[in-house]
């Protein structure tokens, strides 16, 4: 994998403090300063999070494990660096990381796994689904505000994360923010009146399937990140894993964004946000 694509994480995980917590519609941003890794995470890149008390500190208590997220945005502050987290509880591991308040500490290991090629052969088209549009807000903020996202939500409670996008077209499924249609919809409007494009996208696996398919039908390259759950984050325990055309790989450590060109198939149960 391409160097620029992937910032080497520190051995070990390190304890940030939480800055910043506060609702998003549906979801949860914190905020966590982190002043003892690297400054340039790549878009897409992921950490491994822990609350720094109250994980699986009692017998029978859940959460156990720590777990992978994709930072949102990266900004640097002092000697350190600001990463915001995009949070929707979906069980104990997320439902705890949602109740961290400021002043609080956050375990962190990363930044792990490879991140999107920054580089693209034509016009960029970033695309996100629910939560898959935390990295490809990272992406906006590292290839430049005036590229606008095309933005798929359930509702317009989840909806409201687009708030945080310079640029975006939003759709909902219910119609009760923007558009009433899927992201794949969008997509594939624009890429009929310009194909000349590399799409960046991350949601979803229906989402994601349906984005790889459009871009092989036009021949059109497209990057895909197939985040899943991680119980390790760096390719020990091969929970993962998903196939590729030249066999399984690794989401963490090969991953987790991919060339859908890789893919015969990115519908892979788990492996999307």
């Amino acid at each position: 994998m391409s160097g620029a694509r992937r910032t080497r994480a520190p051995f070990g995980r390190r304890r940030a403090i939480v800055a910043e917590a506060r609702d998003l519609g549906a979801y949860r941003l914190v905020t966590a300063l982190d002043t003892g890794g690297p400054q340039d995470p790549r878009p897409g890149q992921f950490y491994m999070l822990a609350a720094a008390e109250r994980w699986g500190a009692g017998e029978g208590e859940r959460p156990y494990l720590p777990r992978a997220l994709s930072f949102a945005r990266a900004r640097r502050s002092g000697e350190g660096v600001l990463l915001d987290f995009l949070l929707e509880v979906v069980g104990p591991g997320t439902e705890r990381l949602a109740q961290l308040a400021p002043g609080e500490g956050l375990w962190l290991t990363g930044p792990l796994g490879v991140g999107f090629d920054c580089e693209p052969s034509g016009t960029p088209l970033l695309v996100g689904g629910g939560i898959g549009a935390a990295p490809i807000l990272a992406l906006q903020d590292e290839l430049g505000e005036a590229i606008a996202a095309l933005l798929g939500f359930r509702s317009a409670a989840h909806a409201e994360a687009a708030s945080l996008f310079a640029e975006a077209e939003v759709c909902t499924e219910d119609g009760s923010a923007g558009r009433r249609a899927l992201v794949t919809e969008l997509v594939r409007e624009r890429l009929d009146r310009d194909g000349d494009r590399t799409v960046y996208a991350c949601g979803p696996p229906a989402m994601l399937e349906a984005v790889r398919a459009l871009c092989a039908e036009r021949d059109v390259r497209a990057q895909l990140a197939l985040e899943a759950g991680m119980a390790c984050g760096y390719g020990a325990c091969f929970g993962c894993v998903v196939p590729a055309r030249s066999g399984y790989v690794r989401l963490c450590v090969d991953g987790p964004v991919l060339d859908a060109s890789e893919l015969t198939d990115a519908g892979v149960p788990e492996a999307g946000r």
